[in-house]
């Protein structure tokens, strides 16, 4: 079936196109759904022949395929991270280790979850291991579904019934995902659960025993095979429209979207599987196909690759060069993985060499360049990885781990802040952006403060109200030196729908003001009416600035554009533009791109004060 290998293809470059932050594939992530219904099909197809050839389904050899199959090359793939962050980023080790060990016993998603860790929500320097919680849950699939469809073949003998319940497992995982997912929060827990991603691979088994490759003939009529192409036609639009249009904070994704995107997959994998398809054959060329073959290893190595070239604070924009010498380095590395580590593996070449090294009947006969090199690499990976693991070792034992971002970062330790004083002012909406910190207020001083006269500098800041996250505790001191009296609430980890409780405290305090400037959207996205509702419960304020975001996230697009949007057309309303004001200046912000250096704090606090009026 070449045109499922072409597929493949498909799916892991939507992953990195995803991860390149490529904005025409917002939705790159459906990529791993891809995946999913793929295995799902693949698999069971699989089982369900050996079935019907022998009656039995033989567990052990399945599960020594599956293992040949995937651990050599992500073993290769853990040593060359590691190998990499000892060299080159020693401080990042012992967290590296952990995903590490999750990673080896395919727990990765679960290790997330337990530890919640944010798969769109986390700063700082991405973990090169963060990819493979999917690993985790297609390894799991496959350590669960065989035991279950060797039962159901066995227990349920008519196909028909085996389906309804396959469909049923599909109906189960869905509704969790609807009903464990919340709109507003932090999508993770659903995105990695097992339980609540099953339903694409469940999908792709349902459409196996429905449609088994080995009954599927070359010998169509004209028109039937015009039909067979349209409806793949039509499920791959489908496919490439989600990836192109939606995005992983859509409440339609988790409420049916997903589940609409694994029926189009399942219906193009089954069309791409039939050797009638001229769809099929399409997807079945080159270079499709040698990409496709070597998909896995694109996807192992594509995230580590991205994870540890990208700049560690990047504000100039989009780099294509570096891109595609990412994009090339991880093709070729997955390459040199089939060539010298998998495919030998996979079909036994390392016995036979050793054979021959080891047994006197062949110590005569010449052994390959290819496997010399696989068995001197293997050597060097073992020896590499002893070393290293001794080394993370002894380094745990002498030290404890500190972030990279928060070694000169401004003390955000405590969890909220909150300081009150302040009544009301007057204001009148603009959008402030970069160039607006040149140009002063005839009321400003040069410090950025007001200086009017009927006012004690003491009280400039009364009757202004700030609510943000960890971006305004960093920048709340300096905003208190040049607004005496201003009222700050701001909070680690602080998002959007948090903020209604935040509104209603400072109400019930006497601590909002008429001015009220709201800084969300560092730690994730949020809905145009989620926005709209928080602005409605102001009451009458006279002015409303809302500030924008750099944080080096798929989900900085998404908030500037709903705040812009929104400050468009809500009454009294400033759009305070901190993207455009910091790009290309990466002395405002620590390693992790988001806090701010004294130099960005100056920088931040002086628009903030402009965008302020008297």
């Amino acid at each position: 079936m070449p045109g499922l290998d072409g597929l493949r293809a498909l799916a892991v470059f939507a992953v990195i196109a995803y991860h390149l932050n490529l904005k025409w594939a917002s939705g790159g992530l459906l990529g791993v759904c891809l995946f999913f219904v793929l295995s799902g099909y693949l698999i069971t197809d699989l089982l369900a022949v050996q079935w019907s050839a022998t009656g039995r389904i033989d567990l052990k050899d399945f599960w020594l395929r599956r293992a040949r199959r995937l651990l050599p090359a992500l073993f290769v793939m853990l040593t060359g991270v590691v190998v990499w962050v000892t060299l080159f980023a020693p401080d990042r080790l012992t967290s590296l280790w952990e995903d590490a060990l999750a990673a080896v016993f395919y727990v990765s998603n679960w290790w997330l979850i337990f530890h919640q860790v944010s798969y769109f929500a986390s700063f700082g320097p991405l973990s090169p291991l963060g990819h493979l919680w999917s690993l985790a849950v297609e390894e799991q699939f496959y350590l669960v579904w065989p035991l279950l469809l060797w039962f159901g073949l066995r227990y349920v003998p008519r196909r028909g019934r085996l389906v309804v319940l396959t469909l049923a497992g599909v109906l189960i995982s869905g509704v969790a995902m609807a009903l464990i997912y919340q709109p507003g929060a932090d999508p993770s827990r659903v995105y990695y659960g097992t339980d609540t991603r099953a339903f694409a691979l469940l999908i792709g088994a349902a459409f196996a025993l429905v449609w088994p490759s080995r009954k599927l003939s070359a010998t169509l009529s004209s028109r039937a095979r015009c039909v067979l192409d349209i409806v793949g036609g039509a499920g791959l639009v489908v496919v490439l429209l989600m990836i192109w249009q939606t995005n992983e904070y859509e409440s339609f994704l988790y409420r049916g979207g997903l589940l609409l995107f694994s029926l189009a997959a399942a219906i193009v994998v089954a069309v791409l599987a039939h050797p009638a398809s001229r769809l099929g054959k399409f997807f079945g060329q080159q270079p499709l196909r040698w990409l496709g073959v070597r998909s896995y290893g694109i996807y192992l190595w594509h995230y580590p690759v991205i994870a540890l070239t990208n700049p560690v604070v990047n504000t100039g924009g989009f780099d294509l060069m570096l891109a595609l010498r990412q994009l090339a380095a991880s093709i070729a590395l997955a390459a040199l993985s089939w060539y010298f580590i998998e495919e030998p593996i996979r079909h036994g070449a390392w016995k036979k060499l050793l054979r021959r090294i080891y047994n006197p009947d062949y110590r005569q006969k010449v052994v390959s360049v290819r496997g010399w090199a696989t068995m001197v690499g293997l050597l060097l990976i073992l020896g590499i990885s002893c070393l290293t693991i001794a080394g993370i070792i002894f380094m745990n034992a002498k030290q404890t781990y500190v972030s990279p971002s928060t070694p000169s970062a401004p003390d955000v330790s405590t969890a909220s802040k909150v300081s009150a004083e302040g009544d009301s002012r007057t204001a009148s909406p603009t959008v402030f952006e970069s160039g607006d910190l040149s140009q002063k207020n005839s009321s400003t001083s040069e410090h950025g403060a007001d200086t009017q006269v009927d006012m004690p500098a003491s009280e400039i800041g009364k009757g202004i109200t700030v609510i943000g996250d960890s971006v305004m505790v960093g920048e709340e001191p300096e905003l208190k030196k040049l607004l005496p009296g201003i009222v700050v609430s701001a909070e680690i980890g602080r998002q959007m729908y948090q903020a209604q409780n935040v509104v209603d405290q400072l109400k019930a305090q006497g601590n909002l003001g008429d001015r009220v400037i709201i800084e969300l959207g560092t730690n994730g996205p949020f809905a145009e009416e989620q926005l709209k509702t928080l602005l409605s419960s102001l009451g009458q304020v006279r002015q409303i600035v809302l500030v924008n975001t750099r944080v080096p996230r798929p989900w900085e697009d998404v908030v500037n554009q709903t705040l812009t949007k929104v400050a468009a057309s809500y009454p009294h309303t400033t759009l305070l533009n901190w993207y455009q004001a910091s790009s290309g200046h990466n002395a405002y912000f620590y390693p992790d791109g988001v806090h701010l250096t004294p130099t960005g704090i100056q920088a931040y606090a002086s628009l903030v004060v402009k965008a302020i009026n008297p």
